[in-house]
């Protein structure tokens, strides 16, 4: 959730509601100081080898008890492929090469109205460990993490980000591995 500002954080003045720059804004009447709303950015990672995919089970808010793909926030300074790097390894246990970004997804709130509000986007890159004999395990907020294969999916998948992923991922991989079988024969 967005912090709301009420008091100029250079100056202590109340904030005035202010249109400034196409949107009402918080603005210092005393300084001139006007909170910019920065949204929030977060990085997942399709990890995918030998046809099976990581997930990982939420042990945290949103989507606690739910799969997804591993990933987090980035933090202040970072660049999206060192804060994958980082999350990975903080969740699981496991260093991964960053491949191509596959997709930006829209990061919602949902309200207590039922509404969804925008906060932020989630990137989402394709990744491979560096080495598949790593073992995952899971820490940080994970309380589970995983290799599934696309016909062994878990039906509890959290976010719109992962369900279009392993969608698109599973159905990739079944045609690939169709293929292959079709061409063996």
């Amino acid at each position: 959730m967005a912090i709301e500002y009420r008091f100029c954080p250079i100056c202590a003045t109340p904030l005035q509601s202010v249109h400034r720059f196409d949107r009402v804004r918080p603005v210092c009447p005393a300084c001139g100081f006007i909170h910019f709303a920065d949204p929030k950015v977060a990085v997942i990672a399709l990890v995918a080898v030998d046809g099976e995919v990581l997930l990982v089970r939420r042990a945290v808010d949103p989507g606690k008890g739910l799969w997804s793909l591993p990933g987090g926030y980035m933090d202040a300074g970072e660049m999206p492929a060192e804060a994958l790097q980082r999350e990975v390894a903080e969740e699981v246990g496991l260093t991964i090469r960053i491949g191509a970004m596959l997709d930006v997804f829209p990061m919602e709130n949902l309200m207590e109205n039922g509404d969804s509000q925008r906060v932020g986007i989630v990137l989402a890159y394709g990744a491979q460990p560096t080495d598949r004999r790593q073992t995952v395990h899971a820490q940080d907020d994970v309380s589970e993490a995983g290799w599934f294969a696309p016909t062994a999916l878990p039906s509890e998948l959290a976010f719109d980000s992962t369900k279009t992923l392993i969608a698109e991922w599973a159905d990739n991989t079944k045609r690939t591995i169709q293929k292959r079988m079709g061409s063996e024969q």
